[in-house]
């Protein structure tokens, strides 16, 4: 329900008074003003009588919304049960019925006594005003029509300056060309891939989220909602500067500073606007120093903050840009949130309480670990779903691929982020990985190690695309592991980053399947048709990236040069580069999206892959699940808002 809108006072037309006038008209004048005056008080007070005691309502089915009587339409109507029963024919256990109807009729008397306590104050607030001069209300006018304008004049100048903050140390951004000939050509190469299908983009979809390089105009899904907020562009801007492509870069930058608004009507998906859009303009900030990123990626996180209005504190999926108003999938275990959403804005929240001194970000991530830390976890895993209402898992399943995949990445990360100080992080991670290891981890008959799917007590042996990023993951945290375990974690790495090469090297296109299983005599090889598909997922790639850095056997790179290959051949068209249905077909057909990932991290990836460690090196830069590369922060002189040490 909506209440009618008042006019604010100062907008109301003042009759003004001529000097001479009769003192008859004099009285006139002054009368009408005091009539007007009071007759807006009282309707001001009576629609605040009315219309404000709805939100003290509890939320009850039982309202009796239309009776004789104000008290009896604004107080919920408490019937007494019969033959105890609710009204539904459902039987009340435990004997909380009388205790309910004793509940309900206390929140009734309460609602009274506040309801008479408004309209008392009310009376009393058009009694003083009554006892007021002229004078007196003239001025009251006046100060309220100061403050109106004020308030015009505060939203206009814009919001106030972020405080100034030490800059990270950045370092490693440019060059890294390799010495040798044959790699600085594999590294030129991926760099005109990128050009292709950033052009590609800037000619036919340009403004939109995404483009169909096909059909050759802009394309979007429903994680954007029904607006053009360019996620292309921001997925793409810290590729463009790493590879050095400055002016492509800069028309990037004139776009977002030009047409990027938060405030529109959309209702957008929390966990890849956070990963693409707020991580995508940290990383340009960080990179290129420009304020205006940091400017707009605090907009948008201001914007996504009502999703965590849920009992628990657990964000909600989505979340309307405009209105705050929060959902879940439709299709989540009962109405739950998802693992892999929820755990996957640490890097960039902690980031954001550094930059603008808000607490708040910082705060809502860490209630969420503290939350998980306190649930019972089946068999020490992790479940992908729970429920914000209720604080309860959803289904039993646990991944290290979809649904789950990044929150075990983000712990590490988180660690890894705060320069090896966030303890709590690291120990969160070891023991979930040790419960991964116990439950899902297997090896195949071809002895192929594969990381399966824990579905209510049983392993499912399918692996999916998705889940190949963890060959980088178990690489990028074996050193720190507990007992000695570096080796153990490095070879784990290894071994997973070969089982997805064989996902690819057992398929016509020399490309991966989204899904494949280990299953009566078949391994590493998709099933059925809707896993047969590859839209230019970068995972694959991605752990080649990371064993390359740590162990720099020349396999890597052979294995990354193989799948460009494959991708320029298959998957480029003359609009940009597409994804493909079918990776076992030897004429496959295209499904017509370049995905903003696509640039943001799958060519990313590769170009680093062929570039010395020097560019991006891991000991200053964290890359987020989006592949945007963030700051370490030296926390030992840092004290974050909020955190437990500026607590002391």
């Amino acid at each position: 329900m909506t209440t009618p809108a008042l006019l604010p006072l100062s907008g109301r037309r003042i009759p003004t008074l001529s000097p001479g006038a009769s003192s008859f008209t004099h009285h006139r004048a002054t009368l009408r003003l005091s009539e007007k005056f009071i007759l807006l008080l009282i309707l001001s007070a009576f629609i605040t009588l009315c219309f404000g005691a709805f939100f003290f309502l509890p939320d009850n089915s039982k309202h009796k919304r239309f009776d004789l009587g104000l008290e009896d339409v604004l107080i919920p109507h408490i019937d007494s049960p019969k033959e105890g029963k609710h009204g539904s024919g459902q039987v009340i256990i435990h004997g909380q019925g009388g205790h309910d109807e004793n509940r309900h009729r206390e929140e009734e008397e309460s609602l009274r006594n506040k309801i008479r306590a408004d309209h008392e104050r009310a009376l009393q607030e058009a009694k003083e005003k009554l006892r007021k001069s002229r004078k007196e209300l003239k001025a009251e006018i006046q100060t309220e029509k100061a403050k109106v304008i004020e308030d015009l004049k505060k939203k206009e100048a814009g919001p106030k300056p972020l405080p100034p903050v030490p800059m990270p140390k950045v370092v490693g951004v440019s060059d890294g060309e390799p010495p040798e000939a044959d790699v600085k050509e594999r590294r030129d190469k991926i760099r005109e891939m990128m050009k292709h299908a950033w052009d590609s983009y800037r000619q036919y979809g340009w403004g939109h989220n995404e483009l169909k390089p096909l059909a050759k105009k802009g394309h979007s899904t429903n994680i954007f909602g029904n607006s053009q907020l360019g996620a292309t562009i921001v997925d793409a801007l810290d590729t463009l500067y790493i590879m050095g492509l400055h002016e492509e870069f800069k028309d990037g930058q004139e776009w977002i500073e030009q047409n990027l608004d938060f405030s529109v009507n959309a209702e957008v998906s929390v966990f890849e606007v956070n990963i693409r859009f707020i991580g995508g303009l940290l990383a340009a900030y960080y990179l290129s120093g420009q304020e205006m990123f940091k400017v707009k990626a605090v907009q948008l996180a201001e914007k996504l903050l009502p999703a965590f209005n849920t009992p628990t504190g657990i964000p909600w999926a989505m979340v309307n840009l405009k209105s705050g108003v929060g959902r879940n999938w439709g299709w989540a275990s009962a109405g739950s949130s998802i693992l892999a959403e929820f755990g996957t804005l640490h890097m960039e929240f902690v980031h954001l309480t550094y930059l603008t001194g808000n607490p708040v970000y910082y705060q809502k991530v860490m209630h969420i670990r503290k939350l998980l830390a306190k649930m019972d976890r089946p068999n020490g895993l992790y479940p992908n779903y729970l429920n914000p209402r209720t604080g309860r898992w959803g289904q039993h399943h646990t991944s290290l691929g979809g649904l789950g995949d990044s929150f075990y990445e983000y712990l590490l990360k988180a660690w890894l982020m705060s320069d090896k100080t966030d303890t709590e992080a690291r120990k969160t991670y070891d023991d979930a990985i040790e419960a991964i290891e116990r439950h899902l981890i297997r090896k195949s008959n071809g002895g192929l190690t594969f990381i399966g799917e824990w579905k209510n007590g049983h392993l499912e042996r399918k692996m999916g695309h998705l889940a190949c990023f963890a060959g980088g993951m178990f690489a990028l945290g074996a050193d720190g592991s507990p007992d000695d375990k570096a080796g153990h974690y490095l070879q784990l790495g290894a071994e997973i980053a070969h089982t997805c090469h064989e996902s690819y090297d057992r398929t016509v296109l020399k490309l991966g399947p989204e899904a494949f299983k280990f299953d009566s005599g078949l391994e590493a090889v998709a099933v059925r048709q809707n896993e047969k598909y590859y839209i230019l997922r970068p995972e694959v790639i991605e752990t080649y990236w990371y064993m390359w850095r740590f162990t720099h056997d020349p396999k890597y790179r052979q294995w990354g040069w193989e799948a460009a290959k494959a991708i320029d051949k298959y998957c480029r068209v003359s609009g940009g580069f597409s994804g493909v249905k079918d990776v076992y077909s030897s004429n496959p057909t295209y499904d017509d999206v370049q995905q903003s990932f696509f640039l943001a991290e799958t060519l990313k990836y590769l170009y680093l892959l062929f570039s010395t460690d020097d560019l991006m090196p891991f000991e200053s830069w964290v890359f987020n699940t989006e592949a945007h590369p963030l700051p370490v922060l030296h926390l030992g002189n840092i004290t974050l808002p909020g955190s437990e040490n500026a607590k002391r």
